[in-house]
């Protein structure tokens, strides 16, 4: 495909996904424009000292986004979680999928989370929403569904690596799948590069799948500290969260299902959960636990 009089605008461009999208759609010479609500922060500042166009919008203000995807061929949008207010991140994607339908967007790719149309059979799902208004309205798309971050990955476990044990519900023999946020890059870039392949598909993303038994085991090697993983019961989780506990009942039934062999066949060099832990997962981790040793 010719790039040369073709720009992709990014959402979220100073997040970990747009930022991973931003570095690789340049990487491999797309004209790239880059949406933020404050062109004078840091890191927009950092975008335009590398000659990034920049756009300041808001995802509440249609107007805004509707000026910032003129005469663009794609879009990457992605909206922040909203934890408190889901219907808030339903308005956000809703308005950012309207600005490209009436721009004449010709490729727009959106990032989801794995199996989001099956837990919305037994939870409120903001991006399920937003995967069907896209569907609805008929924009050319591409969905990507997206597992745990394994750079978000120490959030998630570090109250229980304080005490030598991995915690999480699932069960033992069960995989975790995750995905390296430099992945999610070269997949969106795939998606733009070729169209015929990509519009219209809704692809389950990850770059690795480990059970908790080998996530323990992993931590324990690149540490050098005992890590054990224990389960946590599921009436436990009922007690505080049912929609967690519907949850991890839909995980334990291997309701999340990633072909990482044909992911493979188009990205090779998908980054392992092993991999990762050697290289950025091991600063983290050492931090972590240099950290709780002066506490």
């Amino acid at each position: 495909m010719d790039k040369s009089n073709k720009t992709i605008l990014v959402l979220g461009a100073t997040g970990q996904q747009g930022g991973s999208v931003l570095s690789q759609l340049l990487a491999e010479g797309w004209k790239v424009r880059a949406l933020t609500r404050d062109p004078n922060s840091v890191k927009a500042k950092t975008l335009i000292a590398n000659n990034i166009e920049v756009i300041k919008g808001d995802l509440e203000n249609r107007s805004t986004l509707d000026g910032a995807m003129k005469n663009v061929y794609g879009v990457f949008s992605v909206q922040p979680f909203e934890p408190i207010d889901m219907w808030k991140e339903v308005r956000l994607g809703k308005n950012v999928a309207d600005a490209a339908k009436k721009t004449n967007v010709k490729h727009f790719v959106y990032t989801s989370f794995a199996g989001t149309d099956e837990q919305a059979k037994f939870r409120d799902i903001a991006k399920w929403e937003i995967e069907k208004y896209i569907q609805q309205i008929g924009l050319p798309a591409t969905v990507f569904r997206l597992p745990v971050f394994m750079e978000n990955f120490l959030a998630f476990t570090h109250y229980g690596l304080q005490d030598g044990i991995y915690a999480d519900a699932t069960n033992p023999n069960i995989p975790t799948y995750l995905i390296a946020v430099k992945d999610i890059g070269v997949f969106v870039s795939l998606a733009f590069k070729n169209p015929d392949k990509y519009l219209g598909k809704t692809i389950p993303l990850a770059s690795d799948a480990v059970t908790p038994v080998d996530i323990a085991a992993a931590i324990t090697k690149i540490s050098g500290k005992t890590i054990m993983y224990k389960q946590i019961p599921l009436e436990e989780l009922r007690r505080q969260n049912e929609d967690i506990a519907h949850l991890y009942e839909w995980i334990n039934k291997g309701g999340i299902y990633v072909d990482l062999s044909y992911l493979r066949t188009i990205h090779p060099s998908l980054m392992t959960f092993d991999k990762w832990l050697s290289k950025k997962g091991k600063i983290k981790f050492e931090a972590f636990f240099q950290e709780n040793k002066r506490k």
